[in-house]
């Protein structure tokens, strides 16, 4: 099969080191001078450092070559959400797309296949997701994902494309569900890191019992996936979708995982940094951070209850400490559980 891969991020990168040995693959760059350094020395230091890129390995910086190379095969868009509408918009007639970020999009609040549906109603779309680390990915570590579309066939092709012998690849039709989890728990990880960085905090200072512990950790995800259902089903999706890899799976991943730059953002505002210094300490997005008061905004609109984001909204706008916004939520009036 012949794959374009646009966006040479670390997902982006770690996806066409793995399939680059039994597809045609190549994989573009925006930046000339960072597909010159990746072609001389075989590595993406940039993004996934220590991952060799496979001699078979196309590489490119002319965006109309990369849509040529996959007219008739997969195009896989590796970009941050900000970018997707601008991409979808100069995508060949009919091709087949799928796309790797997770969110909502500012402004419109709108997911993936709603911009998709909005801009380029004539292209067949779906969504690479799960719980995946591209460090691990890149590496062969197992890994699971979950290819989801509308379109079964189109599903079937993410499967046949990435699926091998350390990545098991999973297909769905439920490509609203998948999108949610996907935003959502990256939401719900910043959460999970201002809790654990306040415990980390107490216990540096011999004072473990006036921070939230590990039995607050366990209550956030589990809470977090009730909001993350909630919302869910108010925009269409199906309960099952967030019982699997999209869904609990990438929460307890990028809520626990210590690789995940969603939780860095939560453990590094626990110790009272201030949300600019956070983001250019950790060099990469943290769509989290930006998706967090459009999740919120999508909520409200659909009148639905969630308290665990309003608190990240208001932690990462300056309103409540982080130690407040854990005080609000355990303050909250009891209420039956489902």
């Amino acid at each position: 099969m012949k794959i374009s891969i646009l966006g040479a991020g670390a997902w982006g990168t770690a996806l066409a080191v793995q399939a680059a040995a039994r597809h045609e693959l190549l994989l573009w760059a925006r930046d000339e001078a960072q597909v010159r350094d990746m072609q001389s020395s075989r590595f993406n230091e940039r993004y996934l450092p220590g991952a060799a890129l496979p001699a078979s390995l196309r590489l490119e910086s002319r965006l109309d070559q990369a849509l040529a190379h996959a007219r008739d095969g997969l195009i896989i868009i590796a970009t941050p959400m900000a970018a997707l509408r601008g991409m979808l918009q100069q995508m060949p007639a009919g091709a087949r797309v799928m796309w790797l970020c997770k969110g909502f999009e500012a402004g419109t609040g709108l997911l993936g296949h709603e911009i998709a549906r909005e801009v380029r109603p004539d292209l067949r779309v779906g969504i690479l997701s799960g719980p995946s680390f591209a460090q691990e990915v890149a590496a062969g570590q197992p890994t699971a994902l979950v290819s989801a579309s509308e379109d079964a066939e189109l599903a079937q092709l993410g499967v046949q494309a990435f699926h091998g012998e350390r990545l098991r690849v999973y297909s769905a039709s439920d490509p609203v569900g998948v999108e949610v989890g996907g935003a959502v728990k990256n939401v719900m990880a910043i959460a999970v890191g201002i809790a654990d960085g306040l415990r980390q905090r107490a216990e540096a200072a011999g004072e473990p019992g006036l921070a939230p512990g590990l039995n607050a950790r366990a209550a956030l995800i589990t809470r977090g996936l009730a909001e993350m259902l909630r919302l869910g089903l108010a925009l269409g999706a199906r309960t099952e979708t967030f019982m699997g890899l999209s869904g609990m799976g990438d929460l307890v991943l990028t809520a626990t995982g210590d690789l995940s730059r969603n939780r860095r953002v939560g453990l590094l505002l626990a110790q009272d940094l201030a949300l600019p210094d956070i983001l250019q300490q950790l060099g990469h997005v943290a769509e989290g951070v930006y998706s967090a008061p459009t999740v919120l905004a999508r909520a409200r609109a659909k009148g639905v209850d969630m308290p665990i984001t309003e608190a990240v909204v208001a932690v990462l706008d300056g309103r409540l400490s982080p130690r407040a916004g854990v005080d609000l939520l355990m303050g909250r009036q009891a209420r039956a559980e489902h």
